[in-house]
């Protein structure tokens, strides 16, 4: 079982910085992709930014300039830094990554997991 923690949410006031981390768990996993996607109530759930395992980074344009999207990959563990919050930030954000593995019979498996989410507010 691949399980995908988010922790670093919380509520921060208008210009303020948060930083988000998620880290995966489960054996033998390689990720390719990972990232951050955010969806606040009424509306779609969008693309924050991912990375690829080689630190290629791709992000939405609401943050390009505002947020930066890194990763460990020994630990499993993307992040989020998030500098100059707006109000119109405030969602859920959920980390996701596209995984590898051999199983116990050598074979691949792959698969797409999903984190809970960690609310982030901004207030004005």
């Amino acid at each position: 079982q691949v399980q995908m923690v988010e922790s670093g949410g919380g509520l921060v006031q208008s210009g303020g910085s948060l930083r988000l981390a998620c880290a995966a768990s489960g054996s033998g996993l390689r990720f390719n992709v990972m990232g951050w996607y955010r969806q606040a109530p009424g509306k779609e759930r969008e693309l924050v930014a991912d990375i690829s395992s080689d630190g290629r980074t791709n992000y939405a344009d609401s943050v390009k300039g505002r947020f930066t999207i890194s990763r460990d990959n020994d630990k499993n563990t993307v992040y989020l830094q998030m500098n100059s919050l707006k109000t119109e930030d405030t969602a859920v954000y959920l980390c996701n990554g596209d995984w590898w593995r051999l199983n116990s019979h050598s074979e691949p498996e792959v698969g797409r997991s999903w984190g809970q989410g960690t609310q982030v507010t901004v207030s004005s």
